[in-house]
Parts: structure tokens; C-alpha cells; sequence
């Protein structure tokens, strides 16, 4: 995989759309893309992320603001031009194509020598695995296989960037993390810049360079996977990516980065967000990995005084399932290993976990 350079390869700029003048779909999107990043735009349905790939693959207007590639805006280039390619959920092949026509089709309107179109079919064949299939049409294939022949097409003309619309949403759970895989190889081996487009976290966090997490039209964080995994800017990403507890509380302290908060388990520690005050409520953030049931081995600064509920049985661990004495809810994930604790219904027990790990986010 190239290196990644310090200059700017994809600029949005205040990128706002709204298809009835009125109310904004997309409410001031800022991005810089370096060449060769992997970006996902991820999101709930409606949240915006697949408006802003129709803008960039030109299908949609921007209704103001910017998008330049290289330094050029593209606003007003018709989309043939752009230089990009699409891969698509329903894979979009041409049915009465072989497998080689589809991928020889964008070279041919290229107009490309037939002996060079030749060559580069074979080429890309075997870079997704798919030499014996050229003479297959795509009702013949697997889905794994259609998406990796969608996928040969997009890349074969050699564009200056790939765009992916939920591409593994139509494939069972096999498939799809055979998919990222593949994916996450080819871009790696070729170094294409991908702007990528999901509603799956677990497919962004373990495909992306970066991630822009939408919500109603804007963007609340954009990070590396594991700094939004684990330090989550606000309580919508926090609550958006992975599984998370909140436990509601009262801001009794502030001291640098820490907050003391009063909550009906007891007084526990926690990193600071902004938009609290002393005195103010508030709710702690906390991973259910994070958490450990007493007694253990682990290093902790924080206790909450629980009582037990039921345990489920997931396979490679055990989710336990709390109450804290006002009816909020705690899941805790264990190992599933010998030291799994049983309860009794009802069972007091203690939670801990380092003030390090959890975050207190306004209320709300």
C-alpha cells in the first residue's frame, strides 16, 4: 500500500443539498481526503452519508458549496467525467454480459486498444480470484462472486477514486466479512482512494482509515476507528458505535479533565466532555467490555452497586444484564471462560472499572 501523502486529494467545502429549498439533507459537510484513504461515511438510515456520495459521483446537484477533486472543483462536471467508479449494493452487471464483457464494457467506451482491453481483463481477473469465470454471466455467480466482479469493474479503468454504496448489504453474514476482507486486500495492494458508504459499524470500524459518523445532516465525528471507538466526541456517536451503557447522573466536581459524578449507584470518576457544568445533569458513558464484576484482578478507580438480573449465553462470552436501584439497565460482556460468575435472581453485586474508560456527557 502507498503511503499516504500530506496533500489534500478530495476537498468538500461547506457542501450543503436540500431538494426543496427549504430544508437541508445535508447541513455544511467539511472533509479533506488524502490520496489512498479509506473513508466511510457512516449513519442511520436518512442521516445524509449516501446524499453526500450522490454529490460527489455527480448523480445529485450540490445546492451550495464545494467538492473538488485535485484541486478542481467538480460541481459542474457531468458524472462519465469525473473519473470515478461505483460499486453498488445489486451489483448493477449487465445480465446478457459474460463476466469478461462486464469488465471489458468501461474500457471499450474508453476506447482502448481490443489487445490492451485483453490483457487488462485477465489482469483484474486474477486479482479477484475469478480467472475460470470470464466465460460466466452473472446469473451463474455466487453474490460473494458478483460483488468481486462489480468490484474488478469499478477498479479496472484505473479512476482516480472508488465509490461504494452499502455494497455487502445484500449478503449473508459469511459473505459479507469474506467481502471486507477482499476489499480491505485490494485497497491495501493497489492503493485507491475509497469513499465508502455504510450503516454497519463493525464493517467501518474494521475497514477504515477514517470514519465521518452522520446524524440528521451532519457530521458529529470524524476519526480513526478506535479513537471514536474510544473516545467518542458526544453521546450520539458514543451511542452509535459499538454498545455502550449510559448511567444518569449529577456533576458534583470538576477537576482538569475529570468530572466527579453523583449517580444512584454511588460517586464515580470520569473523562470530561464539553457542555457540562458543576451541578448539572449528566449521563457516564461506559463500554460493557470495560466493566468487571467484583471481585477481580483488574485495576479499578470506579464502584457501582448493582443488582442482578439475568445472563445470556452468546457463545465466546456471557452478557450479564444489571439494574441500578432507579431501573437503568447495565450490560456487562464476560469471557466465557471459568471464572464466568453465576448469580442469583436478584443478587447484589458490585461493578468496576478505571475513570479512565468511561466518558460523562451532558444529559440529553
Amino acid at each position: 500500500m502507498k503511503d499516504l501523502g500530506s496533500e489534500t486529494f478530495l476537498r468538500f467545502d461547506d457542501v450543503k443539498k436540500s431538494y426543496d429549498q427549504k430544508n437541508l439533507v445535508v447541513k455544511g459537510f467539511n472533509m479533506d481526503v488524502r490520496d489512498g484513504e479509506f473513508i466511510t461515511l457512516l449513519g442511520p438510515s436518512g442521516s445524509g452519508k449516501t446524499t453526500v456520495l450522490m454529490m460527489l459521483a455527480g448523480f445529485e446537484s450540490v445546492t451550495s458549496g464545494d467538492i473538488a477533486i485535485a484541486g478542481k472543483s467538480i460541481n459542474r462536471t457531468a458524472p462519465y467525467k469525473r473519473n470515478i467508479g461505483m460499486v453498488f449494493q445489486n451489483y448493477a452487471l449487465f445480465p446478457h454480459m459474460t463476466v469478461a464483457e462486464n469488465l471489458a464494457y468501461p474500457l471499450t467506451v474508453r476506447k482502448m486498444p481490443k489487445a490492451q482491453i485483453k490483457d487488462r481483463v485477465a489482469e483484474y481477473l486474477k486479482l479477484v480470484e475469478l480467472s475460470d469465470f470470464g466465460d460466466r454471466r452473472p446469473g451463474q455467480l455466487s453474490g460473494g462472486q458478483r460483488q468481486r466482479v462489480a468490484l474488478a469493474r469499478a477498479m479496472i479503468f484505473e479512476p482516480t477514486l472508488i465509490l461504494m454504496d452499502e455494497p455487502l448489504g445484500a449478503l449473508d453474514k459469511n459473505l459479507r466479512e469474506q467481502m471486507q476482507f477482499e476489499i480491505t486486500r485490494l485497497h491495501k495492494q493497489l492503493g485507491f482512494t475509497v469513499i465508502y458508504v455504510t450503516h454497519d459499524q463493525t464493517e467501518a470500524l474494521s475497514m477504515s482509515s477514517r470514519i465521518a459518523v452522520f446524524n440528521d445532516g451532519v457530521v458529529q465525528q470524524c476519526a480513526p476507528p478506535a479513537e471514536l471507538y474510544e473516545r467518542p466526541s458526544n453521546a450520539f456517536v458514543a451511542g452509535f458505535i459499538g454498545e455502550n451503557n449510559f448511567v444518569p447522573g449529577k456533576v458534583t466536581a470538576i477537576q482538569g479533565n475529570t468530572v466527579q459524578v453523583q449517580t444512584d449507584g454511588g460517586t464515580v470518576v470520569a473523562q470530561l466532555a464539553e457542555g457540562l457544568s458543576e451541578g448539572g445533569p449528566c449521563q457516564v458513558s461506559i463500554r460493557p467490555e470495560k466493566l468487571f464484576i467484583h471481585p477481580t484482578t483488574h485495576a479499578y478507580d470506579n464502584a457501582l452497586t448493582v443488582r442482578f438480573n439475568t445472563r445470556i449465553y452468546v457463545g465466546d462470552f456471557i452478557r450479564y444484564y444489571f439494574k441500578l436501584p432507579d431501573g437503568t439497565d447495565i450490560i456487562v460482556k464476560v469471557l466465557n471462560d471459568l471464572s464466568a460468575p453465576e448469580f442469583d435472581d436478584g443478587a447484589e453485586a458490585q461493578l468496576l472499572w478505571l475513570a479512565s474508560d468511561c466518558i460523562a456527557f451532558p444529559a440529553g
